[in-house]
């Protein structure tokens, strides 16, 4: 007997294909004109140099799946197993279009199967039938199912396995998998589904937290994982078993994992921070439903949470699945399965191939425009404190991508050399000399600048002054504070209020604040510098949530310890691992092209999350830092004469390594 398949090109039909590769008989399979070049692929693939693989053209939104006569006149009679898998599985789709596909779909497959006079319809159903069903749901129920409204997915699968309960005029068989990942053997996977809708979050974690470092997060209820080849070997396996008619069949997991545990295996192939503390959901069952569901609905809460899981990039409705009520039995399915090497493997033996396949092959930041280029070329791209260090380094990376790059800072002798060039690089940039801690200067030069460009993209705002002196130095010198203040922020400051305006009026604007990672760890003896920084930052966090209306992003990049001429007075740096010029400026053009809200080291995360955490803690290590390193000769006014700089102790360069980046 031949088999025919609907849905035979998607995931798992090319895999349930395969199976039956290994059987007698032909395989014929649906396919839309269009997609007959897929199947050919496919064919290839399995080294099909016969015709074991039929193509059979036809529609299923077409009554009789658009089989022409003739073709359906010559099946009739010959199919012994008829598989339905073709439907929509996205939880993002469209109401209308699961409707179509899912039922009407399956109406036309029946009609199709009844008329062929198949020995068994094989329906590819899913765990869905069951909606929100609370308990344990089983092999033999249906009619029992809650909830069906919380999802398109969930009403339209169970409508279409009640049109073959009660349309097939032949014997029917549903098989029920549960959230269908890639192959155990493989990781393959051909879309983002299920548990990898999380994994952008796990990789965001990785990216800004060491992996030791504990987190908290939610236990949830039991997530029903099963890989795709044991799901296409176990329907394989089942339709061909005499005396099954007429049955039910979970292909899940019979001891699932909850959502807690799942996302800590993936967290550990990832190499990421795992949940250490997970919080029960079920907490939140003291709010009335009803309270909840209001709450939810609100406009600001609807808003936020919709940004929040937007970011992120989880749906809404992948959310039920955390707290998901229903457990499954699977004994008729394991009956079925005695005797065979045929089982659900432990998502622990295969997780590391899930995740390695989906970071290499279906991360959506894979197929984004990544290059600098992309991000900047043809704007217009102001940069601070650019005769220098990190901001000429900054400068020639943004005018060899394509940008137009302006030159800010008071040595206009300086810019004209850079300027140069970058022009002989094939750049395009433009000096504009001011003197960023003039208020009255930067809004001449603002005005300069707006109407001889028009506007400006990109701000960075990278200019600085650092001053390195413990509070023990500085009773007498409060103009150290007034000086840093004057230039790391109201010199910012002004320069934002300046250029702001016309960002909010276009629609478009991103500024960038070079703050430093001593904000973070609250590094001893730069009270004045660090202070400086977080005010910019305080006022940036404050003014983000005025103009997100205005598609104007702030970023604040919290810069470790950089070899530039700022830091050449402390003599003990030269001992110090640091950040290159080059390399800083990398920091800043990534955030051009990501737009991110904060761009940190997992050192400087780590610093916050302890002062957070144990204020007390961190005060007890970076005292140990203020012991170490003492106040330079600059610091102490010695600049001229007297004994030599003391050699750094071994102790304190250990230190050093240790804390990579910090400035002490």
């Amino acid at each position: 007997m031949d088999y025919f398949v609907t849905g035979g090109t998607g995931f798992i039909g090319r895999y349930l294909i395969g199976k039956l590769l290994e059987r007698d008989g032909q395989i014929h399979v649906l396919v839309r004109e269009g997609s007959r070049g897929k199947l050919e692929e496919m064919r290839a693939g399995f080294g099909d140099e016969g015709d074991k693989i039929v193509p059979v053209i036809g529609d299923l939104s077409q009554p009789m799946l658009g089989v022409s006569e003739p073709e359906i006149e010559a099946l009739k009679g010959k199919i012994g197993h008829f598989f339905h898998l073709a439907a929509i599985y996205d939880m993002e789709a469209d109401a209308e279009e699961m409707r179509v596909a899912n039922v009407e779909g399956t109406i036309h497959a029946v009609d199709l199967a009844n008329r062929l006079e198949v020995g068994c319809f094989e329906l590819a159903s899913s765990i869905a039938v069951a909606g929100l069903y609370k308990g344990t749901w089983r092999e033999d129920q249906f009619e029992e199912a809650e909830n069906l409204d919380t999802h398109a997915y969930f009403r339209t699968k169970h409508e279409s396995e009640k049109v073959v309960r009660e349309q097939s005029k032949r014997p029917w068989r549903a098989y029920r998998p549960g959230i269908v990942v890639g192959s155990s053997e493989t990781g393959q996977m051909d879309k983002i589904d299920g548990p990898y809708y999380f994994f952008k979050l796990i990789k965001r974690l990785r990216a800004v937290l060491p992996p030791w470092v504990p987190t908290v997060g939610v236990e949830g209820k039991e997530i029903n994982v099963v890989p795709v080849d044991f799901v296409a070997a176990a329907m394989d396996h089942i339709a061909h078993i005499e005396g099954l008619d007429n049955q039910a069949f979970h292909l899940t997991d019979p001891n699932p994992l909850t959502a807690g545990q799942l996302l800590n295996l993936f967290s550990r192939s990832a190499t990421a921070p795992q949940m250490s503390i997970r919080i029960d959901p079920e907490m939140l069952n003291i709010i009335p439903p009803a309270v909840r569901g209001g709450l939810m609905m609100l406009p600001p809460v609807k808003r936020i949470s919709d940004n929040v899981l937007a970011d992120v990039g989880i749906p809404r409705d992948v959310l039920v699945h955390v707290n998901y009520p229903t457990k499954f039995d699977c004994k008729n399915t394991l009956a079925a399965l005695e005797g065979t090497d045929i089982s659900v493997p432990p998502l622990q033996t295969y997780a590391d191939r899930l995740w390695d396949y989906w970071e290499r092959e279906l991360d959506p930041d894979l197929y984004k425009d990544r290059s600098l280029g992309g991000a900047i070329g043809g704007k217009v791209v102001m940069i601070t404190g650019a005769s220098s260090g990190i901001g000429q380094a900054a400068a020639e990376k943004v005018a060899a991508a394509g940008a137009k790059v302006l030159l800010v800072a008071r040595s206009a002798d300086k810019l004209e050399v850079i300027k140069e060039e970058i022009e002989a690089a094939g750049g395009e940039a433009y000096v504009h000399p001011c003197d960023l801690a003039d208020v009255d200067d930067i809004e001449r030069m603002g005005k300069e600048v707006l109407e001889e460009h028009g506007h400006v993209d990109i701000l960075v705002n990278n200019a600085g002054r650092s001053i390195r002196r413990s509070v023990a130095l500085s009773y007498d010198r409060f103009h150290d504070y007034e000086r840093t203040m004057q230039l790391n922020y109201f010199g910012s400051l002004k320069l934002i209020l300046t250029l702001l305006p016309r960002m909010r009026e276009r629609k478009s604007g991103h500024i960038i604040n070079v703050s430093s990672i001593g904000v973070q760890t609250n590094t001893p003896r730069f009270s004045a510098y660090v202070a400086s920084k977080a005010a910019l930052d305080a006022f940036s966090r404050t003014i983000a949530s005025e103009i997100i209306d205005d598609r104007v992003h702030i970023t604040s990049i919290y810069m470790p310890l950089v070899r530039t001429a700022m830091i050449a007075p402390t003599k003990m740096y030269d001992a110090f691992p640091t950040m290159t010029p080059d390399e800083a400026a990398e920091m800043i053009t990534g955030a051009m092209i990501s737009k991110p809200k904060k761009v940190a080291t997992k050192l400087g995360n780590f610093g916050e999350l302890l002062y957070a955490i144990s204020p007390k803690a961190s005060d007890a290590v970076l005292n140990q830092g203020y012991k170490l390193f003492p106040d330079s000769k600059a610091a102490k006014g010695e600049l001229e004469g007297g004994e030599a700089e003391k050699a750094v102790s071994t102790e304190a360069v250990a230190f050093a390594h240790l804390l990579r980046g910090v400035h002490w």
